[in-house]
């Protein structure tokens, strides 16, 4: 993928999870249309996908914030967006992001100047026609490509198939796939979960216990002065969801119990002090837990401290 292009498509997944450190209490509500119809657009079988409401991150007044951040600061992204006269905190409402294993489907909303993108995939030897433009990416099997669903709607593919946007052209004849409500959410398949090798060597032991989901889905939800991580998980069976729910808690028992022989507490800041405040229950075929994460915790993880 072209260096400019990639930073900015990699901008929006990390300057999401960057705005739930900004500020403690932010209040959530929902405004502009959910992730649910975007959702019928895109591949979602096997796939992750990650979804961002960056309007209502803006209405509670922290997008700002992000230029104080490493994300604000990558030079190739100031100058991509300054070419085609976007603004991430003024022109981005949402994005929704499909990790498919043919490749990476995004629908972003917001107010795009179509005629500087145009004449940006031009300057880099790709081509538009009707409205639909190719680019060559960084390598031979990334293939860019993108067009305007709606005017304040962008769908874009980076693939092998140097037409692999058109895919995103039209929906699903299907009921809306339901989506959590909350700023920022991650939807992981069980194929992913099972791997467990892409995944922080933490988090693998909680993983492995998750194996045999239907799904599984995390949210990050504002929380009183702090933020949330939510698991929403969708057993088999209710027999499954109550042992899935035990082991869980067995787990965190276990690292909380391996704190207290090491006469240590857990440390808020980093990724294991996180997973030793989870909590879970089920009801029915589904497990929920929740792990409290400090602004320290997050401030961290993306770079932010000195």
């Amino acid at each position: 993928m072209n260096r400019k292009l990639r930073a900015a498509l990699l901008a929006l997944p990390g300057l999401a999870v960057l705005a739930l450190s900004i500020a403690g209490g932010l209040w959530y509500r929902p405004h502009t249309p959910g992730a649910a119809p975007l959702l019928r657009r895109l591949p979602t079988s096997d796939a992750v996908i990650v979804s961002v409401d960056f309007d209502a991150l803006r209405r509670a007044g922290i997008l700002g914030e992000f230029e104080n951040t490493k994300a604000a600061e990558e030079t190739e992204y100031r100058d991509f967006a300054r070419q085609i006269d976007f603004d991430y905190s003024r022109d981005l409402d949402a994005a929704v992001l499909a990790i498919a294993p043919t490749g990476k489907y995004l629908l972003v909303r917001g107010r795009f100047n179509w005629k500087k993108l145009d004449a940006y995939v031009e300057s880099q030897n790709g081509h538009c026609e009707r409205s639909f433009c190719r680019m060559q990416g960084s390598t031979p099997d990334r293939r860019i490509s993108f067009f305007p669903v709606e005017s304040d709607l962008m769908a874009l593919a980076v693939s092998p198939d140097e037409s692999a946007a058109l895919r995103l052209s039209t929906a699903a004849a299907q009921p809306d796939i339901p989506a959590p409500d909350a700023p920022l959410w991650i939807s992981i398949p069980p194929s992913v979960v099972q791997s467990g090798d892409t995944l922080p060597a933490e988090t693998r032991t909680f993983a492995r216990t998750l194996a045999g989901a239907n799904s599984v889905t995390l949210s990050f939800v504002p929380e009183q002065a702090r933020f949330a991580a939510k698991l929403a998980v969708r057993c088999r069976t209710a027999e499954d969801a109550t042992g899935l729910a035990a082991q869980l808690t067995r787990l965190t028992s276990l690292l909380r119990q391996t704190f207290s022989s090491e006469h240590q507490t857990p440390n808020p800041a980093d990724l294991t002090g996180v997973l030793a405040g989870g909590t879970f229950q089920s009801t029915g075929t589904r497990v929920s837990g929740s792990w409290p994460m400090e602004r320290v915790f997050l401030d961290n993880l993306l770079g932010r401290q000195n």
